[in-house]
């Protein structure tokens, strides 16, 4: 990786931290204090307030990424992590459980996740995708440890209406990192070919495949912890204050399993059976959870299985739509993909809730199981991603430049074209197992 990529990767996976650390210290705790808030005791009213957040991001999240594709991915996450705070501070001034879904319904608003995403693609090579993906997953990932240590104490000391505070703060200390270390990203008019509808990007069947994916991996996860922390509780013993004890080393260890598949897929173009694979283990933690949920030692294996399988989906997933979706369209590719997510995580905060009222953790995990099998099914059809490169050509004196725009962006295989007249060079993005470089090289003129 070069050092802009890496800059970029590590200044964007600080503002998903940032802000996912504000969500992710709620989560601990607030199925427990919540009920001490007027309508707090109504299971299917916390399950809506943990997951109101992702409605208002499924209504979001495709206009959001338009919008980044139009003006600019910077103006958009700005946009975004500001309605985030507003939410946050009114959460924070709840004073019982229907203002607190109002509050994070607002939060939801903030629909950036396609923004950041595409801005991430916009600044690194294909090659290299997968990885930034990692690192910012990864970063969620430790935002989630972090907020089990630290929500515990922090919400003794300053309790949950402070919890949200604070939210509000790592957003706005999230447009600092927005405005003075994001890498800029190159003009959206690079790009060459002719525009692509909403409908082509909404409809292409390799990117509805992962539109699944992401939906039923979020739902999974949000219908898990409205009864995961009561499981560790009785199977355990252990009090809310002290499941960070659980949730730490569980996060760290599945990070150190799930890293040497991530570089594998990327060294060798493995990355479908990575992918299906972590798919495949998905489905049998949630087995393991519903076989293995009252005994604490099997609720913990079965928390780190999930994670690898979580954390090698969340790394794969966006990278895999930002290869397959048109240049042009990435914003609006990952607006769809972020919606379907953001349907996940209300679906599974509410269905969790309905679920576990009513057939307990046993009809959750069932559910769970229903839905990973589905998804098995599905990404085992996946056609497996090209193998892409970037490629560089000097343009010679007596080609037309004008019409070398057309002939190019009119060639199997080639996925991108940018030229830079003043230069005469023109850079491509090819996939390997398509493109005729000889074609390429008698269009720039015989020599590369």
């Amino acid at each position: 990786m070069t050092r802009l990529e890496l800059r970029a990767g590590l200044s964007l996976a600080s503002i998903f931290a940032l802000r996912m650390l504000g969500l992710f210290l709620i989560l601990p705790v607030f199925a427990v204090d919540a009920r001490r808030l007027p309508g707090g005791d109504n299971l299917t009213l916390i399950g809506i307030a943990l997951g109101v957040y992702g409605l208002t991001q499924a209504v979001l999240q495709i206009p959001f990424g338009m919008a980044s594709d139009r003006y600019g991915r910077k103006r958009v996450i700005i946009v975004g992590l500001l309605l985030f705070a507003a939410g946050s501070f009114l959460a924070a001034a709840a004073p019982d459980i229907w203002w607190t879904i109002f509050g994070r319904a607002l939060q939801g608003a903030g629909a950036i996740s396609a923004a950041v995403t595409a801005l991430a693609a916009d600044l690194t090579r294909e090659q290299h995708r997968t990885k930034v993906m990692a690192l910012i997953g990864s970063s969620i990932g430790l935002m989630f440890a972090l907020s089990m240590v630290a929500a515990p104490a922090l919400n003794a000391l300053i309790g949950l209406h402070g919890l949200f505070a604070m939210t509000g703060l790592l957003a706005l200390a999230a447009i600092f990192t927005v405005l003075r270390i994001v890498p800029d990203p190159p003009p959206l008019e690079h790009h060459d070919h002719a525009p692509v509808g909403f409908r082509d990007v909404l409809r292409d069947p390799q990117l509805m495949r992962l539109n699944f994916g992401i939906m039923t991996l979020h739902f999974i996860q949000m219908a898990m912890f409205v009864v995961v922390p009561a499981a560790i509780v009785a199977s355990g013993g252990l009090p809310v204050s002290e499941h960070w004890k659980v949730y730490l080393p569980v996060v760290l260890v599945s990070f150190v399993i799930m890293l040497p598949p991530i570089f594998y897929a990327e060294r060798r173009g493995r990355i479908k059976p990575v992918f299906v694979g972590a798919v495949l283990v998905l489905l049998l933690a949630q087995g393991g959870f519903l076989f293995g949920s009252g005994k604490f030692n099997a609720l913990v294996a079965n928390l780190v299985v999930f994670f690898v399988a979580f954390n090698i989906l969340e790394a794969s997933l966006p990278s895999l739509v930002s290869r397959l979706a048109p240049a042009q369209a990435k914003g609006t590719a990952l607006g769809i993909y972020n919606t379907m997510q953001s349907l996940g995580l209300f679906f599974g905060g509410a269905a969790g809730g309905l679920l576990a009222k009513h057939y307990g953790a046993t009809g959750v995990f069932g559910v769970g199981i229903a839905l990973a099998l589905i998804w098995l099914v599905i990404a085992v059809t996946m056609q497996a991603p090209p193998v892409v490169a970037q490629r560089e050509f000097v343009i010679q004196p007596h080609v037309d430049i004008g019409h070398l725009r057309e002939q190019l962006a009119g060639l199997p295989g080639v996925r991108e074209a940018v030229l830079e007249p003043e230069k005469r060079m023109a850079y491509l993005k090819v996939n390997l197992e398509r493109w005729d470089e000889r074609r390429v090289r008698r269009l720039m003129g015989g020599e590369a």
